[in-house]
């Protein structure tokens, strides 16, 4: 009897394992981001069209992929981040599985360009599945750019899954808006359909990050916040919104760790209970805080998508972001203080008007012969009765 248990082959592989990473085209954005800022790019450029389904171009000015491993980058398990098992305890980097382009050129059609510093020429690779194109020599500036074209080109029933294209491009702009805001060191530009829609200048302010994404109105009710428990291995930096600029939803509420986007419940829990005693309820805070934390006291390998992460310490990480929120926010006046009683506003000043001639027409009069002047401050013709006009 023949086996009913069969190895399946390389392409079935990828497309599941695109399934698992590549959810839409938001989670390319994301992926090849990553490595932008892993390869230590200051400026990342995202272009998309069409929601990204037809065409994602990233574009970093990167250290690059050498000509050796332009291939071996599209492997599966093929990373430069980690070399064993014991690398996993302490890996800081934000991509490090290596399923992330082996993925993406299963479903679509991947062409890059890329050039290190140092080199004369850069190289053009294209890879379509299991479909390898050859390897040429181009002139480009240093760093890197992916261009990824027909997403779910091969995989008909994952395209019709997604939403409209405004819809996927707001994922992608979501993205964007947390890469900035995790590492405001890197210049990133976003642009949609040929309209730009995000330009940060990579100064290192995240305050002027916060500013460029939400406007004047939040950026102008912040609250700096530092603390720190040394025992506990963390640290948080970053800024706090002020109980006026709630929202009704937790979109706003940001969080960092590591340089990573993540979503936490300990978390969460932990900043909306330090604003309980200052917001109403149902309410939800603005914040953009940056955690720092030993990288053995967490796993980021808990989740596809490395959106979710599971700590050791907690227990301990709850109080401390709790009171860290609770002591920033104590002390601080937040209630505009409105009278009842009416002011009435002040009577209008009335101008004086003076009888007596001005300056420059007493000096007028003075200079006149006398028989033009009269007493009564007003002139007349001197007209006879013999010139009147019949």
């Amino acid at each position: 009897m023949e086996g009913i248990i069969q190895v399946l082959d390389n392409i079935t592989i990828n497309q599941i394992a695109a399934g698992e990473v590549i959810e839409r085209p938001a989670s390319v954005v994301k992926e090849l981001v990553e490595n932008a800022i892993d390869a230590l790019a200051t400026s990342v450029t995202v272009e998309i069209k069409d929601g990204g389904t037809s065409l994602i171009r990233i574009t970093d000015n990167g250290s690059g992929i050498g000509r050796e491993d332009i291939k071996k980058a599209f492997l599966r398990h093929a990373t430069s981040k980690i070399r064993s098992a014991e690398d996993l305890q302490t890996v800081e980097s934000l991509g490090f599985r290596g399923e992330a382009l082996a993925s993406i050129a299963s479903i679509a059609m991947v062409e890059v360009i890329t050039k290190q510093t140092g080199q004369l020429m850069g190289i053009r690779y294209e890879i379509r599945g299991e479909e390898e194109g050859e390897i040429e020599e181009v002139g480009v500036p240093d760093g890197t750019t992916f261009l990824v074209r027909n997403l779910f080109f091969n995989t008909p029933a994952r395209k019709k899954f997604l939403k409209s294209n405004v819809t996927e491009a707001g994922y992608i702009s979501d993205v964007v808006q947390h890469m900035a805001m995790a590492h405001p060191e890197v210049a990133f530009r976003f642009i949609n359909n040929g309209k730009h829609m995000l330009n940060t200048s990579g100064n290192g302010s995240l305050k002027d990050v916060i500013y460029q994404i939400y406007g004047r109105e939040i950026a102008a009710n912040l609250i700096e916040v530092h603390f720190q428990d040394a025992g506990a291995g963390t640290s948080v930096d970053g800024y706090i919104g002020k109980p006026c600029v709630s929202r009704g939803n937790r979109n706003f509420e940001n969080y960092f760790i590591n340089g990573r986007f993540v979503r936490n419940k300990i978390l969460n829990r932990g900043i909306e209970d330090g604003y309980k005693n200052f917001m109403m309820q149902h309410q939800y805070p603005f914040t953009a805080l940056k955690f720092r934390i030993e990288p053995e006291l967490i796993d980021v390998n808990v989740h596809p998508a490395k959106l979710e992460v599971r700590f050791r310490n907690g227990d301990i990480l709850y109080p401390f972001v709790m009171k860290g929120i609770e002591q920033a926010l104590a002390g601080r006046e937040f209630i505009v203080e409105v009278t009842a009683e009416e002011k009435k506003s002040p009577e209008p000043l009335k101008r004086e008007i003076s009888k007596s001639p001005e300056i420059f027409e007493t000096h007028r009069r003075q200079t006149l012969p006398p028989v033009v002047r009269e007493d009564s401050g007003f002139m007349r013709q001197n007209v006879t009765e013999t010139s009147e006009v019949k």
